[in-house]
């Protein structure tokens, strides 16, 4: 794919979306203002990232996160929100700590934050730069390699690392 190619298939995810393009924004801008998240703010991501999903995947996500309090969230999440760009590796291990948060749910979060720099860990988008994904593939240094393929990706088409992310996404869908 090239740039306009990119650029077409990340619209047309977005446009498609309709509720879960306007949620991510609007998380994604609370989170870059307040340089925190809440436990709602969590709550929201696992609504966002489940909305699809059987609801007894969801609920027991859900039951999961809501065994985090208030202060351990706002202090991981302000300490990966604040570290300087470079330490994925820190910012993913931090977001893992918290409960019922997965490789898969810290990337949703990376990526709300800054789409600049974060794409969401997807099988799609990694079969459409990776090839065949390895076994156990949802783990922390998987989802930094496939980190690394998106952002070259994104260097070479000068587009940040989300829209990248989202035009292989929605590319692979819906051939399918």
């Amino acid at each position: 794919m090239d740039k306009a190619d990119y650029l077409k298939w990340s619209r047309k995810y977005d446009r498609d979306q309709g509720w879960s393009a306007q949620k991510e924004q609007e998380l994604g801008a609370k989170f870059r203002r307040a340089k925190a998240m809440t436990c709602q703010d969590l709550a929201e991501v696992v609504e966002w990232k489940f909305k699809d999903a059987p609801e007894t995947k969801k609920q027991r996500v859900l039951e999961a996160v809501s065994k985090n309090d208030e202060v351990t969230v706002a202090r991981i999440s302000s300490q990966v929100f604040c570290v300087a760009s470079g330490e994925d590796n820190y910012r993913m291990n931090s977001l893992v700590m918290l409960n019922g948060v997965s490789p898969v749910l810290a990337s949703v979060i990376l990526a709300f934050f800054d789409p600049q720099q974060y794409g969401i860990f997807d099988n799609r988008v990694w079969r459409g730069l990776l090839g065949n994904e390895p076994p156990n593939l949802y783990s922390t240094s998987n989802y930094l390699k496939l980190l690394a393929a998106l952002r070259k990706t994104a260097d070479k088409q000068n587009l940040a690392v989300r829209i990248i992310e989202k035009a292989v996404y929605k590319k692979s869908l819906d051939e399918e």
